[in-house]
């Protein structure tokens, strides 16, 4: 299952000061977080997000969005 076929956003919660490696290739066993699978794909490496404050990140679980990798709410348009 591509991590594409969630069809709504992963919401990752993140800490100040911690880095989250978040999939961008769309091939991730794992996903939202990457798990190396762009190596085999010439489609994206991972985002190397640093939280600068405690927050929760909106992940695209959909493959919709203008934002890659993080969600715009594409998900809730026809």
């Amino acid at each position: 299952m591509s991590m594409y076929e969630h069809g709504m956003p992963y919401m990752i919660k993140v800490k100040k000061g911690e880095t989250t490696f978040v999939c961008q290739c769309g091939h991730s066993k794992t996903p939202p977080y990457c798990d190396g699978s762009h190596g085999a794909h010439a489609t994206g490496e991972p985002l190397h997000y640093k939280a600068e404050k405690d927050e929760t990140l909106r992940v695209c679980g959909c493959g919709k969005t203008g934002s890659e990798p993080m969600c715009d709410g594409s998900h809730n348009r026809r």
